[in-house]
């Protein structure tokens, strides 16, 4: 991939931004998988809500001691099972956010090699063919 390289005229920061998007100089993963991730831990959180009301659910309609003792088994593996979410959310989220970012160190390298590389093609001269 090529720097980025403003257009010409160009002075504003926002269409800079806009042409960075544009021609895929900058990724948008990075933000949006946040996004993504505190949508997910919504979910999980809204799953973690419902076990706890099939768990009380369960104490209530036992109506007696053994409804009790069947609901905090309930609750309990289903908390863990939360916990065991929300903890595979966050990996997963981590391991793509994680690629992305190799993503932009390689352009990183890819740019200082580039730009290593540079003097040395400046400098060499092409030699002259032998005459035949």
């Amino acid at each position: 991939m090529r720097a980025s390289t403003p257009m010409p005229g160009q002075t504003s920061g926002r269409r800079s931004l806009l042409w960075d998007l544009l021609t895929f100089d900058r990724l948008l993963t990075g933000p949006v998988i946040h996004i993504i991730y505190w949508c997910g831990l919504g979910i999980v959180a809204l799953s973690g809500f419902t076990v706890i009301g099939a768990a009380v659910g369960v104490a209530i309609r036992g109506g007696s001691l053994e409804g009790v003792l069947l609901a905090i088994p309930v609750l309990v593996g289903g908390l863990l099972a939360i916990t065991a979410l929300v903890l595979l959310w966050r990996g997963a989220c981590e391991f793509y956010l994680a690629i992305f970012r190799i993503a932009d160190d390689l352009k990183v390298l890819r740019a200082y090699a580039e730009r290593e590389m540079a003097p040395r093609q400046v400098g060499r001269t092409t030699p002259a063919a032998p005459d035949a």
